[in-house]
């Protein structure tokens, strides 16, 4: 059994905060200071370039997607971690894409986070084929899956809503239909158990600075089934996607494993505070992490349906439906969630009326939950953020 209360003393939380945003970014591991210290005062001070050699830095792309392989359900060799989650769902799309050359639709959803769509719209008109973009609502993707699609592409948990795609189920008729799958895996990667084995994924990303609390501007990963793997053809032939990158070849050549979707040199202080951050992963079982999410999550919404009756839920109800987090919906909900910010409870909003708050067992415990409520209720029913300062809109929401 996973004691949460000592994954709580790994971190280093502000005092007087209530954190509630893990789902966008995760807090600070302690031993994330020191990993990033000890590269650059012992590898990088030191040992200089030789620590490409010495300190295993070229390999750290492969090692460190071994670790979060675990989390996700895929073997050693079959995760890449570097570059942003922007760039990896543009390497899987292409790769998908030229697996099934004949067809020409890629279907996603509404809820599907923008920049993923945007990565889409982008490679289309450059490839200008004759490509299309799909986006039905979340619950009508399953029955927009035909034999015209050539990749069908979801985040599993909304990240307006925390509602969660059936990923075995959809890519089971994915597949039936001839089809390829990409799931991006930002609001679910440690947050929830994975198996993308078991549900025969083709294709997934994912970031690492949300639930993995690998810190901002944290690299992220990609997967490829093992069938897939030399038939994915790296859209951005980078140098260390090469078989052999330091022959110096002139003409590239990509590499025989999962490998040839890495880029360009990796950002090894992002990676040592990564690393660090993972290490927190070897003392917790999923099954126990998920088991707490929800019963926070259920607390949470209890009490703030029974004390804040403005809020209207917006997440589903089931939480077997829901990722770990949870949202409501306020007109003024922007307005609000900066009150509540700026009484030390912090969340955050999206557009055009969500308030969400994650719950990330690690360093979340029922106290937590019933003293954040607390001060809601007391935001809502005083109409404390019925102030100008709160409806100023920051440049991040």
């Amino acid at each position: 059994m996973t004691d949460f209360s000592r994954t709580r003393q790994l971190f280093d939380l502000p005092d007087g905060v209530i954190y509630l945003d893990g789902n966008s970014l995760g807090p600070l591991p302690k031993a994330a200071v020191a990993a990033v210290n000890r590269l650059m005062t012992e590898e990088w001070g030191k040992d200089l370039i030789r620590a490409w050699n010495t300190r295993g830095w070229i390999a750290k792309p492969r090692t460190v997607g071994d670790r979060i392989a675990r989390l996700i359900g895929t073997p050693p060799n079959s995760v890449v971690v570097g570059d942003t989650l922007s760039i990896k769902v543009y390497q899987a799309l292409a790769s998908a894409l030229a697996l099934r050359p004949q067809r020409r639709v890629i279907l996603s959803d509404s809820g599907n986070f923008p920049s993923d769509l945007y990565m889409a719209e982008g490679l289309i008109a450059l490839l200008d084929r004759g490509y299309e973009l799909r986006t039905p609502e979340p619950e009508d993707v399953e029955a927009a899956i035909n034999e015209d699609v050539a990749v069908v592409m979801l985040t599993e948990v909304d990240y307006r809503t925390g509602r969660i795609h059936d990923m075995g189920g959809v890519t089971a008729k994915v597949h039936a239909a001839g089809a390829v799958t990409i799931w991006d895996l930002a609001h679910s990667a440690g947050a929830m158990p994975i198996d993308l084995v078991g549900a025969r994924a083709d294709f997934a990303v994912g970031c690492t600075y949300k639930y993995l609390n690998g810190g901002p501007g944290a690299p992220a990963f990609i997967y490829v089934a093992e069938q897939h793997i030399a038939g994915a053809r790296p859209a951005l032939s980078g140098w260390l996607g090469h078989g052999a990158p330091f022959d110096f070849d002139l003409h590239y050549r990509p590499a025989e494993t999962v490998e040839r979707l890495r880029i360009g040199t990796p950002p090894l202080l992002s990676f040592a505070a990564l690393e660090a951050a993972l290490e927190v992963w070897d003392e917790v079982d999923l099954h126990d992490l998920r088991a707490r999410s929800i019963e926070l999550s259920e607390l949470f919404i209890a009490e703030v349906e029974a004390r804040c009756p403005e809020l209207a839920l917006a997440s589903p109800r089931d939480p077997n439906r829901r990722g770990s987090q949870v949202s409501f919906r306020f007109p003024d909900g922007y307005a609000a969630m900066q009150a509540l910010i700026a009484r030390g409870v912090i969340g955050d909003f999206r557009a055009p009326d969500i308030m969400r708050f994650g719950f990330t067992p690690l360093y979340i415990g029922r106290e937590d939950i019933l003293a954040a409520v607390d001060i809601l209720e007391d935001v809502m029913t005083n109409r404390l953020w019925d102030n100008a300062t709160y409806r100023r809109r920051a440049a991040v929401t």
